[in-house]
């Protein structure tokens, strides 16, 4: 199963740029003038729409960034990998959102992508989740 994320911005190639220095990639198939397709793994791809284009799915009204609509949690492969994509996300125009959090088994951080949308990346130590004996 594949889930597709959407999410309403203001401006597609701002978000490209954004998201291309973060490291993701995009499927051409899916992305037009009124939205484009980022591939976060094989099972996930976040559609960023433009807002007019977004507003066509929904009767509701859309957030501005000054409210959380959700929150996109990403895990990473290692805590150095977790403050590698926080200081992408802001050195490309992002901003952060709080100080990391390290709870020993998990470690995250987050950021706001340019239009407030909030990212999680985290790193989970593979050992806290295996069962434990009893």
């Amino acid at each position: 199963m594949k889930v597709f994320i959407n999410l309403a911005v203001a401006d597609l190639d701002r978000s490209r740029r954004f998201f291309t220095g973060l490291g993701f990639g995009f499927d051409e198939r899916f992305s037009d003038e009124k939205a484009i397709a980022m591939v976060i793994s094989e099972a996930a791809v976040v559609m960023l729409l433009r807002r007019a284009f977004f507003q066509t799915f929904t009767p509701h009204p859309l957030t501005d960034g000054t409210a959380t609509e959700v929150l996109i949690a990403v895990q990473c492969e290692n805590r150095e990998a977790v403050d590698a994509m926080v200081a992408r996300a802001l050195a490309t125009g992002g901003s952060a959102v709080r100080p990391p959090e390290d709870h020993g088994f998990m470690y995250g951080h987050a950021f706001a992508d340019p239009d407030g949308h909030i990212w999680e990346p985290h790193w989970m130590d593979p050992a806290a989740l295996e069962p434990k004996n009893a």
